[in-house]
């Protein structure tokens, strides 16, 4: 199973995306997330430019609406040759399957389609006291994973903490792409559910999303070659 660090591109406009890839040699091409401040400020193009520049993309726009209009969605995102796109497992589904249906294309290809489970922004306590989801949230992420798989989907997004259940839930196969990153002496900033990239990896993370620790970081290029390092042993 390939794994990969997956660099979120937190920045509203394009020209502060070029900017910071352009810190990057030419050959240093690193795997790269856009979600929806920066889709929703710059438009389908910037997924477009950066494909072109020869980067992986998983479009992070957490599809969650009913199955018609994800459909349609999906169908529009299809043609902009991002490698990962998510939508949101409590979506239930009929929706999953709807947009996994329209982000095949005609020729058969399509990207992975994973679906979020829970935010590594919510605890334990939102989750039953806010979200009125009695279980636990490790049952709840597994029960959504489950859902997924049975969908068709290709994995999920879920904390790095719930990724060995994921695996042994779903098989070896079913990917983990896991948020709350964090190197050991950083600061855990808005994430609950944390843990270090050497950790994600013992806990089978397939790709991990790794965003403030790199792109806020005095030597962003070198915090990302020390975050591949430590999540890829090497």
């Amino acid at each position: 199973m390939p794994r990969d660090v997956i660099i979120p591109l937190d920045f509203s406009s394009a020209k502060e995306v070029y900017g910071f890839l352009g810190l990057f040699p030419e050959g240093e091409k690193p795997y790269v997330k856009i979600g929806m401040e920066l889709f929703y400020s710059e438009g389908p193009e910037i997924v477009r430019e950066i494909k072109r520049r020869g980067h992986r993309i998983f479009l992070d726009l957490k599809l969650h609406d009913i199955p018609n209009t994800v459909k349609k969605a999906a169908a529009a995102l299809s043609r902009l040759g991002a490698d990962i796109v998510n939508v949101h497992a409590a979506g239930a589904g009929e929706m999953m399957r709807a947009a996994l249906a329209s982000l095949t294309r005609p020729d058969g290809t399509r990207p992975m389609v994973i679906a979020v489970t829970q935010l590594t922004s919510t605890s334990a306590a939102q989750l039953q006291d806010e979200l009125l989801i009695s279980t636990g949230m490790e049952e709840t992420v597994l029960h959504y994973a489950k859902n997924a798989k049975a969908a068709g989907l290709d994995g999920v997004v879920c904390s790095p903490l719930e990724a060995a259940g994921v695996k042994a839930a779903c098989g070896p196969e079913f990917l983990t792409v896991t948020p709350g990153i964090r190197f050991a002496d950083s600061a855990a900033d808005d994430q609950t559910r944390v843990m270090t990239p050497e950790k994600a990896r013992e806990a089978g993370s397939d790709y991990i999303v790794v965003g403030r620790p790199i792109i806020a970081a005095a030597d962003p290029l070198g915090a990302y070659r020390r975050c591949v390092r430590e999540f890829l042993g090497a």
